[in-house]
């Protein structure tokens, strides 16, 4: 995402920062609009919390912290509406489950399931597909497996976004990406994938879009369990089984899934094309003479061809593959993605643009 800096002394802060650094100020992010603010305590009004920012000032005076700022396992960062009619931000509101913090680990797993929630939430609402925005929220279940009881499945159902905590543990999450056969898995990763079943239903299901989605994806009435059932039992397909029209093997499964990875991949591209353009990158790839234009915030002018950010996002790519390479580890982003899915790509796009602009 862009970068941050605190309005009272101009040092970068981080979409995380409670405090600021270098000035010391209590930092906050203000969904509402979308910004990092430098607060101080009132001193007239308990519990409520005064912008440095002048400009900040005139709009809006005062602030209150999130319910979950203080509380164990949350340590959440956003401001909730002032007149104290909710306790809790815009995005810890869609939480509805969250593990049992008698397990000392299960404190460290929330923390880092609500903070990969609120990138979530960010890169939706920079889309304009929040309930900030009027449109209905999903609800979020992270449970723990229970002895004796069926072990939770990560997944999306009816509006509920349900995540395994373990998926929090680095080792666990590793084992079951190798077990899988993954080249890639991380908890926003996860929640940006069932976010994507999410808005099928509230963007393709039952509107004018469903033909074309068919048309690229497949017919979503085939029958799910089977198909789930017949991918798991075949093992991993090698990429000629896949990739000429699907972003990852896993999209083959089925078209609800080959639309939720493709979802999930375009928030990649616009969250990482955002923070390039954020930190001003150029790039001039290797062998070529030419360098590209200085990258764009994708997310302004909403009318921007999806074509003109992978361009973008290509080279970025590759050099941040390079990047962890020469630090020793895999690559961050293991994808190539091929004509087949630029074009599925492009179709979220469309789909997602045509809502900004209504």
């Amino acid at each position: 995402m862009r970068a941050f800096n605190c309005d009272h002394c101009g040092h970068l802060v981080f979409f995380e920062s409670t405090s600021c650094v270098h000035c010391g100020c209590s930092l906050a992010f203000v969904p509402e609009q979308m910004r990092m603010a430098a607060l101080a305590p009132s001193g007239s009004t308990p519990g409520m919390w005064v912008p440095q920012s002048p400009t900040l000032q005139q709009t809006t005076p005062l602030l209150r912290m999130c319910h979950n700022r203080s509380s164990q396992g949350a340590a959440c960062n956003f401001t909730t509406d002032a007149d104290g009619s909710q306790p809790y931000c815009v995005s810890c509101r869609q939480t509805r489950w969250l593990p049992n913090f008698e397990n000392p680990q299960n404190l460290l797993r929330a923390n880092q399931l609500e903070n990969a929630k609120r990138y979530l939430f960010y890169t939706l609402s920079c889309l304009q597909l929040t309930s900030l925005q009027g449109l209905p929220a999903p609800v979020f279940d992270f449970l723990e497996d229970q002895p004796g009881q069926t072990p939770v499945m990560t997944g999306h159902a009816s509006g509920t976004i349900t995540l395994n905590v373990a998926e929090a543990d680095d080792d666990e999450r590793a084992r079951r990406r190798l077990a899988m056969f993954e080249p890639y898995r991380t908890l926003l990763g996860h929640l940006r994938h069932e976010s994507g079943h999410f808005f099928w239903d509230v963007l393709i299901k039952d509107s004018a879009w469903l033909p074309r989605f068919r048309a690229l994806f497949g017919d979503e009435r085939q029958d799910y369990a089977q198909a789930l059932q017949a991918h798991y039992a075949r093992g991993p397909a090698g990429p000629d089984g896949w990739q000429q029209q699907h972003i990852s093997a896993y999209a083959a499964t089925h078209p609800w899934e080959d639309w939720a990875e493709t979802w999930a991949h375009y928030l990649h591209t616009m969250d990482l094309v955002e923070t390039a353009a954020s930190y001003r990158v150029q790039l001039r790839l290797p062998g070529h003479l030419a360098s590209w234009p200085p990258m764009e915030d994708p997310f302004t002018p909403i009318h921007t061809p999806f074509e003109h950010i992978l361009q973008q996002c290509v080279p970025l790519t590759l050099m941040l593959n390079s990047l962890n390479r020469s630090l020793g580890h895999s690559d961050a982003y293991p994808f190539a993605p091929s004509p087949g899915a630029v074009t599925k790509l492009q179709f979220v796009h469309e789909v997602v643009m045509e809502h900004r602009m209504r």
